[in-house]
């Protein structure tokens, strides 16, 4: 009994966190967590990008480097 409430609880939190990161990604807020991650697993050893510039880039990957949008 008391295994099944530790599983769903870790299922209820899992299922949390994939709710956060997708409201995240829904708003246009970049993962840089998630960046980090995939960098130390399959790009060990080269250079990072601070947070700072890590919005950067994802802000104008999103909006272009001018500022003016995509749209048309």
């Amino acid at each position: 009994m008391f295994g099944a409430l530790v599983q769903a609880g870790e299922t209820l939190a899992q299922a949390g966190r994939y709710l956060g990161q997708s409201m995240r990604l829904m708003v246009g807020l970049p993962e840089y967590d998630t960046y980090v991650a995939h960098m130390e697993k399959t790009h060990p050893g080269q250079p990072m990008m601070s947070y700072e510039e890590f919005f950067r880039e994802r802000q104008e990957a999103r909006y272009g480097a001018s500022g003016n949008g995509k749209c048309c």
